[in-house]
């Protein structure tokens, strides 16, 4: 029986996208023919969508699209096992198709997603048939669709975080807008978009902090409305310093622009989901028995 190498392995898993266990059972069975490793995997690709649909999604791209008026638009978080798929071109396609669709149609959630006719089938048939194709589960996590009167902007970073904004103003603004909140992630636009749990979680620790001061109650209070306020600053869009000039924030930058910001919508792959770590080499070397 041939030796099966890992090189061998890794050539099949480029050409196939197969997971490398898999790789590494059709070379053994094809005793070391990687074209004829490569035919069984063709083989039994279609199955591979159950075998897959229980692993862990954490990586993957976000996608976004506006319509040609700029007033109606989508961001659509999809999500794979490895950042290898997430590079893969038929999941890229698939994720920007996504924020296409629920633009022009606008689904309730992600099951009506699902449901809606798509390619040969439905968005759900084709996901299964992707899973196959590429031997990783794969799952839309969540979208966000914005009509509005005014104008929407986007910025994409690195295919991992992507923002849409609802402005009224100059399109130079609404991108400005976009790559600063990318870049700086706040909560919400101003104070009363910041959930009143993430407020209490606050302001717990810094009565803890303040209370091992020793200092007397009435300046310790003063202390703790001072470490929320300070939160509130950070965290909220309006008081940010503006990335593009620290010196003003952004509802200054706005006032001088004559602009104004809505809502915004903001995606950051895998935010909230526990990754499993693992050790590709160590990967390797068990698929080949080294």
């Amino acid at each position: 029986m041939a030796a099966i190498t890992a090189a061998m392995v890794k050539e099949l898993r480029e050409k196939t996208d197969a997971p490398m266990m898999e790789c590494k059972k059709a070379l053994t069975e094809a005793d070391g023919d990687l074209a004829r490793a490569e035919e069984i995997l063709r083989v039994k690709l279609g199955s591979k969508a159950s075998k897959a649909a229980s692993r862990v999604t954490a990586e993957g791209l976000v996608g976004l699209f506006i319509a040609e008026d700029g007033k109606t638009g989508a961001v659509v978080e999809i999500n794979c096992e490895t950042d290898f798929v997430a590079k893969n071109e038929d999941f890229i396609n698939f994720v920007n198709q996504m924020a296409e669709l629920i633009t022009k149609e606008n689904p309730a959630d992600v099951e009506a997603l699902s449901a809606l006719p798509f390619a040969e089938g439905t968005v759900e048939s084709t996901r299964s048939a992707l899973i196959g194709k590429i031997g990783e589960n794969m799952s839309i996590r969540r979208f966000k669709r914005i009509e509005t009167e005014n104008l929407l902007a986007s910025y994409v970073h690195g295919g991992r975080i992507g923002v849409l904004v609802e402005f009224a103003g100059d399109p130079e603004v609404g991108k400005d807008l976009a790559m600063h909140i990318a870049a700086t992630k706040p909560k919400a636009i101003d104070a009363s978009g910041v959930p009143a749990e993430e407020i209490e979680k606050e302001r717990s620790v810094a009565e803890q902090k303040a209370s091992e001061s020793g200092k007397p109650a009435d300046i310790v209070t003063k202390m703790v409305e001072g470490s929320i306020a300070k939160f509130l600053k950070e965290v909220t869009l309006l008081t940010q310093p503006f990335v593009k000039n620290d010196k003003q924030t952004v509802e200054q930058m706005l006032k001088e622009k004559k602009a104004s910001i809505s809502s915004f919508a903001m995606f950051v792959v895998g935010e909230g989901i526990e990754k499993q770590v693992t050790d590709f080499a160590a990967e390797v070397a068990a698929a080949t028995g080294n």
